[in-house]
């Protein structure tokens, strides 16, 4: 089979006006972003019609998941079936294109295109939201250099889409009193950025100024948090970034329109795409599918609890993505052997199906749990997973998107339609929205994770004391953890029991509207691995190859 890059250069893409237009689009709601994207502002008169579709997955492995690539085969299959479906995704980052993950505009037969460009730079939102974020970070040196705004301490840190462990922790203002004042700081990569978060979740001009605006970025010498409205510089943010809040308009590799926009990490920032980029495809489809990163407990509970909370999204269902690799991982299987057929590891495995099902049904919309086929699946333990499916009253699809696109993700679309039947289900919260920090951090890693509870490291009390000090105790919470288990321990797979969840950190994000929990020792700039793909990537007769 060809590899994914050269799968995309195949593809003859439709001018992007003629995608704009055969959506809806008049000529004033879009801007051509060369031929083939473009930047849209859609007529706020317009209001959203479609059913919403959730898709996470079990928890993660190193090989990953294939929620990306089950999204777009379940859009590309819905239009299959006569049904008008619109993406909504996350933008890629730079550091795991470069890094240890690849891409993430899908895969095989189910990709957005043009994929290298969406891949890398795009229409240039991430270097926007890095030079903003920069900018103030820039000022606030300035301010305590010429002893300005009485400022005692600055918590606001500089970003970078870029994996480099060398710039967690580091020290600034070296070399004499002519080049500022020395100080220990670090970088943060650009997706678990605060400032991506406020761009994804504002609503409109006016909510992105209000929540830049509220953005704690200092302490000052009498104890009370310094905000970027009172720093000054709100407009500058807002001019910078202004081009970047409009949602980019791609296609999907069978043409379906696809608004990718914004990108925050899930195990270290909420996972969703734009608020923007989810009213896009819910007013110009009547099946908008959205993805929520990595698995249930993460991403997942992040979309209900932060996004659809805060912009009043009503899913209709969820899709959850397993495979069984997964499940084979899951059941103690070296990462070598997860495509062999194993029939005892993938029974062990289950459990962690079976509390990711009961994670989604636990929120409210019916749940169809999709698997992602590979070519060499065994029939016999495709039926184990069907039947254990079943067991918990919900739909069972498998998806074949990778190899076949839409036509391989038909039974999907038509499963993921018969559970949007009728209106969507109330949203069951894992906690009230007036609960005190502590309270939701219980319910979060009791309901979503299965643990007994947390402990609070002796940083994170002192963290809690100034956050309720400073009126902020009754914020949402994000909590930032390993991906590839329940717990904080990367190595504890499937459902474990027993266990308690250690919080490290409690982080203000007043401008997003939550308290970031760090646990376990998760870090909010990932580092390179021993082989990264920046050794893959290369250019040949002017086209990139390499890229996956």
């Amino acid at each position: 089979m060809l590899s994914d890059i050269e799968i995309a250069h195949s593809v003859k893409l439709k001018p992007i006006e003629q995608l704009a237009h055969e959506i809806g689009l008049t000529d004033a709601e879009f801007e051509p972003y060369g031929r083939d994207k473009a930047k849209v502002h859609l007529n706020p008169e317009r209001k959203p019609h479609g059913k919403l579709i959730l898709v996470t997955a079990t928890s993660g492995m190193p090989a990953g998941s294939g929620k990306t690539t089950t999204s777009i085969a379940l859009a590309q299959g819905l239009r299959k079936i006569g049904k008008n479906s619109c993406l909504a995704l996350r933008e890629p980052s730079l550091g795991p294109c470069f890094g240890m993950k690849g891409g993430a505009a899908g895969g095989g037969y189910s990709q957005v295109l043009p994929m290298e460009s969406i891949n890398l730079h795009f229409t240039g939102d991430f270097h926007a939201i890095t030079s903003a974020n920069n900018l103030l970070a820039a000022v606030l040196d300035n301010c305590r250099y010429r002893d300005q705004l009485n400022i005692k301490e600055i918590t606001w840190k500089r970003v970078l889409d870029m994996n480099d462990r060398h710039l967690r922790f580091i020290v600034t203002g070296l070399g004499g009193s002519a080049n500022g004042i020395p100080a220990e700081t670090g970088f943060d990569i650009t997706v678990a950025s605060e400032l991506m978060a406020v761009l994804c979740l504002a609503k409109n001009e006016d909510d992105l100024r209000a929540r830049i605006n509220k953005l704690v970025v200092a302490t000052k010498k009498d104890g009370t948090p310094l905000t970027c409205g009172e720093v000054g510089c709100t407009g500058a943010l807002m001019a910078l970034l202004l081009e970047a809040t409009k949602p980019n308009l791609v296609q999907t590799i069978e043409g379906g329109p696809a608004f990718i926009h914004g990108g925050p990490f899930a195990n270290i920032a909420h996972g969703c795409n734009s608020v923007a980029a989810t009213e896009a495809a819910l007013t110009v489809g009547d099946y908008a599918i959205t993805e929520a990163g990595f698995g249930s407990e993460l991403g997942a509970e992040k979309f209900f609890d932060i996004k659809c909370r805060s912009a009043d999204l009503h899913p209709s269902a969820t899709v959850l993505v397993t495979s069984l690799r997964a499940l084979h991982w899951h059941g103690g299987v070296p990462l070598a052997e997860i495509g062999e057929t194993n029939p005892e590891a993938l029974k062990k495995g289950l459990c962690n199906l079976d509390h990711h099902i009961r994670n989604m049904q636990a929120f409210g919309p019916n749940v169809v749990v999709a698997l992602n086929h590979f070519a060499n699946d065994d029939e016999a333990e495709v039926e184990i997973v069907r039947s254990r499916v079943k067991e918990f009253g919900a739909r069972f699809a498998i998806s074949d998107g990778f190899a076949k696109g839409g036509e391989g993700s038909m039974d999907l679309a038509r499963e993921v339609v018969a559970a949007c039947e009728g209106d969507p289900k109330p949203i069951n919260f894992a906690y009230e929205a007036d609960a005190p920090i502590l309270d939701k951090i219980q319910s979060v890693v009791t309901r979503c994770y299965g643990a007994d509870g947390f402990d609070l490291s002796e940083k994170a009390k002192k963290d809690l004391k100034q956050i309720e000090e400073w009126g902020f105790g009754r914020l949402p919470v994000c909590i930032a953890k390993t991906p590839l288990s329940l717990t904080h321990d990367a190595k504890r797979l499937g459902a474990p029991k027993g266990f308690r969840i250690p919080v490290e950190r409690l982080i203000l994000n007043a401008g997003a509207g939550f308290v970031v929990v760090t646990t376990g020792s998760i870090l909010r700039m990932p580092g390179l691995p021993k082989a990264p793909n920046a050794f893959k990537i290369d250019v040949k007769n002017g086209q990139i190859t390499g890229l996956s």
